[in-house]
């Protein structure tokens, strides 16, 4: 079976992770009797330099026709000072809103083989750390209307506006239930409701979709003590239900508590047409170029793609165990890196776990 994939790398580090997580995908595709064909498309600071527009329509339309979209990461200080609507992360919230992602799905789990790396104390590291974060991405003060820097009472004032529609939420509790059924059937539902009348409307649309989930457990929390859990006792925690904003800080709370972004994926789904995977973590323009970067949550975000973009489950399991036996077998990237355990660059370890795929069976 042939599957059509768009490759969005992006800034920075993007196409070195990205390289690694297509050559491991084609791998375990190949293994398990499957053909992945391939196109680029700009997006971010490499799509403004070349075209003056972080998401031209070409790559709208690339994507559209593809079967998943694989992207690494945008952005970078040269566009800092680039015209609002025109910065490179613009071409990823266009992207989202293009295809219709309402869904943003961020596992985090700490690895027994990065034990050591936690920044957690050990006793509450010890308790494990395997949760699910489903951010909302469509709504929120990221897209709601007015927006934008006005005059009032002769000041400059910034206006953004949190709005969610009862439908917008519905959908998203419902991705939140279905999720937690395929894991402990938990869902903490995070809100701000004794402040904000968005959150209020929030927690009742949540209520009542549960009442077709009564499998389920649900809990509620407001989002500070939610951010202070994390921490605290990260183990309570299964599905972790949210909107756009909370789930942007408390997604990458719970991904760097595990030791690293650079270990973690994510997707973002809709009801139609063509999911995104990409890996947590942002451009690094710093590392850029020297063989630096952990390719790692770009792998893993592929092994995502396989499962749940491509419904090659089989595939993206090779791609996982391959994964975690690059590191029982002591192999770590610099941001991982820990005493005893070998050193290695950005094509060394996707190397490792391409080994590791052909190895398989």
């Amino acid at each position: 079976m042939k599957k059509h994939i768009c490759l969005l790398e992006g800034d920075g580090i993007g196409p070195e992770i990205l390289a690694q997580g297509v050559d491991a995908i084609t791998t375990a595709a190949r293994k398990t009797g499957h053909e992945l064909t391939f196109a680029k498309a700009l997006i971010g600071g490499a799509a403004l330099d070349a075209t003056g527009e972080p998401l031209p329509s070409e790559t709208v339309e690339t994507c559209r026709n593809a079967d998943a979209v694989y992207l690494a990461a945008v952005g970078g200080p040269k566009w800092d000072a680039a015209n609002p609507e025109k910065r490179p992360e613009k071409g990823l919230l266009g992207i989202r809103k293009s295809l219709g992602l309402f869904a943003n799905l961020r596992p985090a789990m700490l690895m027994p083989e990065l034990a050591g790396a936690c920044l957690l104390h050990p006793k509450t590291a010890a308790e494990g750390l395997d949760l699910i974060v489903v951010r909302e991405l469509t709504g929120d003060v990221y897209f709601g209307e007015p927006r934008g820097i006005i005059m009032r009472d002769g000041l400059r004032t910034g206006v953004n506006t949190m709005l969610y529609t009862e439908e917008g939420i519905r959908r998203i509790a419902k991705v939140a239930f279905e999720t937690a059924r395929l894991r402990r059937k938990k869902v903490c539902s995070v809100d701000k409701s004794n402040v904000l009348e968005t959150s209020r409307l929030w927690r009742e649309v949540v209520i009542a979709v549960h009442k077709d989930y009564g499998d389920v457990e649900l809990s509620h929390m407001y989002v500070d003590n939610a951010a202070m859990q994390l921490v605290r006792a990260p183990s309570q925690f299964d599905v972790i239900l949210t909107g756009n904003l909370f789930g942007d800080i408390l997604s990458d709370e719970a991904a760097v508590i595990t030791g690293s972004l650079g270990m973690l994926p994510s997707s973002a789904l809709g009801d139609d047409g063509p999911g995104l995977f990409e890996p947590t973590h942002g451009s690094a323009p710093d590392i850029a170029g020297q063989d630096k970067a952990n390719p790692l949550a770009a792998i893993l975000s592929g092994a995502m793609l396989l499962r749940l973009g491509l419904n090659i489950p089989e595939a993206a399991s090779l791609v996982e165990n391959a994964v975690r036996q690059a590191l029982r077998d002591g192999f770590r990237t610099f941001d991982i890196m820990e005493p005893g355990k070998t050193l290695v660059g950005c094509r060394a370890m996707g190397q490792k776990v391409i080994e590791n795929i052909g190895k398989a069976y």
